[in-house]
């Protein structure tokens, strides 16, 4: 399993690359395998200002439909336009082709709270 040095984590199983006031968000690799094949992936918050934590969608698998947390409060300004047709990129690749959304930031201070990669390695462990 993949745990990159340069993302940050949550404990909900969310990565989030953060560059400046933007971030990129995701699912970690432990959780695509946990949750099986993805099918379909419901993100409708785009230009909504969320919370940290608060649900910004839903991802379908096989046998399960899972919430997406986001990791810190901000705006979602950008939803991955290949999910729609390619569900499984978030299977393939979570860290690159499977990004979910890009937010922009309103407290960067929350990334406080965010694991780092060796952190949440011990957390799935």
């Amino acid at each position: 399993m993949q745990f990159p040095e340069s993302l940050k984590y949550t404990k909900d199983h969310e990565w989030i690359k953060i560059e400046g006031n933007i971030a990129t968000v995701g699912i970690t690799d432990f959780a695509q395998r946990e949750l099986g094949d993805i099918v379909f992936v419901d993100i409708d918050t785009k230009g909504k200002k969320l919370q940290a934590n608060d649900v910004f969608g839903t991802v379908e698998a096989v046998k399960t439909v899972s919430d997406l947390f986001l990791p810190l409060s901000g705006t979602i300004t950008e939803i991955n336009p290949a999910l729609e047709s390619n569900p499984e990129y978030v299977n393939q690749d979570p860290y690159n082709k499977g990004w979910m959304v890009k937010m922009s930031i309103d407290n960067a201070a929350e990334a406080a709270d965010l694991l780092d990669a060796k952190a949440y390695e011990h957390l799935v462990a």
